[in-house]
């Protein structure tokens, strides 16, 4: 559940390779696919201590394969972890399922105060290599303030206004293709607005 930068990172160095940005997407994915197995097979409590570890586990093979962490996967990880064990401590599903709205709902207060001051987090990772105008930035900027708001917002209602199962698929599924699909969209937007000579660089 990561940005363009913050959920998805977007790898961008010399080339922009979406083929390289969709296996670092699921490589974020990863623990849920986890949380989502083990739910299937035992029940959330057990699947929210497998969040725990196989987030743990995501940054230790993230690291390995790129020799750095990303400060929102550090923030997600201390997340899980301090709800997922409020979740096992106190028997109480309600813990794990804020936390999805909480994290979400930091994504979208961090992208939209820098934007009001003008520090913009997408452009300050990602502006070396796309190199847009600021108005583009801003564009999407607050559509992933939008995105995410609306996520954490959907979230409440899908988790306490629905059953357990309807909520696991949700978070599973629902939210990782929006994430998903939103993020391609992004890079296609940005990619259709960088300089001529810069996209022939980028083929």
């Amino acid at each position: 559940m990561m940005l363009l930068p913050l959920c998805c990172t977007c790898y961008t160095q010399a080339h922009v390779s979406l083929t390289r940005l969709i296996m670092k997407q699921l490589l974020d994915f990863l623990p849920l696919v986890i949380f989502f197995a083990v739910y299937k097979f035992f029940d959330i409590y057990i699947a929210s201590g497998a969040l725990i570890a196989a987030t743990a586990l995501q940054l230790i093979v993230t690291y390995a394969l790129y020799k750095k962490l990303e400060k929102m996967h550090l923030i997600t990880f201390a997340m899980v972890t301090v709800f997922g064990t409020l979740t096992l401590v106190f028997h109480d599903d309600s813990f794990i399922k804020w936390k999805v709205t909480i994290i979400y709902s930091l994504f979208a207060i961090a992208l939209g105060v820098s934007q009001l001051l003008n520090k913009s987090i997408l452009k300050s990772m990602l502006g070396k290599e796309m190199q847009v105008e600021d108005k583009i930035w801003a564009r999407v900027t607050w559509y992933w303030v939008i995105f995410f708001a609306s996520c954490g917002l959907v979230n409440i209602y899908v988790a306490f206004s629905l059953p357990l199962e309807t909520w696991v698929n949700f978070k599973v599924f629902g939210l990782t293709a929006l994430t998903l699909i939103n993020t391609v969209l992004t890079v296609f937007y940005l990619y259709k607005h960088l300089p001529e000579d810069q996209r022939k660089e980028l083929k």
